[in-house]
């Protein structure tokens, strides 16, 4: 079926295409009576007219999209509630959320020249040469980083202190021998990685031995083999810091399959507070991230980026926190 244009708006309504384009683009300045501006928009609303994306786009040089580009992660609830926070709350100002995944081998140049966004948002910090090239073509530039930024406008996301947390909780309840559950999918290493180092500086804060790490995958064997590395030896660990709740699902699983009892035996720490994580055998203590929080600084910023007028967000202070359940 033909797209519905303003041509065929200005035949059903008997004035000229200039006419419909001032009145469906709500021009100002331009004296139109109120019985032609009625007609025109009855007759937009009998055809079914909607308005061209590329039309506005080339009126206003720009669209009214916000490319969010996404690095190559797999996306779980954490991305999955962060994206639709950030499309709820654009959406109420009119702007509209294009997410991209960096995967494949797709330039970044080029997705942003073709989709011409009126602003982009990196989940992960771009490469110099790209921010730029964006910004010398006037699209407003937000970024995020996994850790501490010099950057005041970029959103830090320091991972590093979700494992000091983890440790600090796991000591306050006594334990001293301590395993970190790392992710099994590389993609997830940018994450996992400053994760690991918080919980081996906090284990050496604290005295304590370093941690020992197996990657846990998302199933009862992997789960069931590391377990049984980290409780033989002659000082079996007695808790473990896992990269995220779903890590901490498989090792309650492990130890399930091994006989040990949680948290008599083993501890286990996660983080995210996904829905499930209060479902677990036992309930799963985790570190919570104010997801909301970081999605509205992120939208901000966007609309401080395109509009003068609007300050800039501040950072929230409550990133993390520990949620105590029977885990541990």
């Amino acid at each position: 079926m033909p797209r519905v244009t303003s041509a065929d708006v200005a035949r059903e309504s008997g004035v000229s295409r200039t006419t419909v384009s001032y009145v469906l683009n709500a021009k100002d300045g331009v004296v139109i009576t109120d019985a032609t501006r009625q007609r025109v928009l009855d007759a937009a609303a009998r055809l079914g007219y909607t308005p061209s994306a590329a039309a506005r786009t080339l009126r206003s040089g720009r669209s009214d999209l916000v490319l969010v580009v996404l690095p190559d992660w797999t996306v779980g609830p954490v991305i999955d509630t962060l994206i639709d926070h950030l499309t709820t709350t654009l959406a109420d100002h009119g702007l509209s959320v294009l997410v991209h995944s960096g995967r494949g081998k797709g330039s970044l140049a080029d997705l942003w020249r073709a989709v011409t966004p009126c602003a982009v948002l990196g989940l992960a910090p771009f490469a110099d040469e790209d921010t730029y090239a964006m910004r010398r073509a006037g699209i407003p530039v937000v970024g995020t980083a996994l850790d501490e930024d010099p950057h005041p406008e970029i959103f830090s996301v320091p991972q590093t202190n979700i494992g000091a947390l983890q440790v600090d909780h796991l000591v306050e309840r006594g334990h001293r021998a301590l395993a970190y559950a790392a992710p099994a999918d590389d993609r997830l290493s940018a994450f996992a990685d400053r994760r690991l180092a918080g919980v081996q500086a906090a284990c050496q804060d604290h005295g304590l031995p370093a941690p020992r790490v197996a990657a846990v995958g998302l199933d009862v064997e992997s789960a069931t083999a590391a377990v049984r590395a980290w409780r033989s030896g002659d000082e079996p660990v007695t808790a473990v810091a896992a990269y995220n709740d779903e890590v901490a699902l498989a090792v309650l699983a492990g130890l399930r399959a091994e006989g040990l009892r949680v948290p008599d035996d083993v501890a286990v720490i996660g983080v995210d507070d996904i829905p499930t994580a209060k479902l677990a055998a036992p309930p799963l203590t985790t570190i919570w991230q104010a997801i909301d929080a970081q999605a509205s600084y992120l939208a901000a910023s966007v609309l401080a980026a395109l509009d003068p007028a609007v300050r800039p967000p501040s950072q929230t202070s409550d990133v993390f926190h520990v949620v105590a359940r029977e885990s541990t």
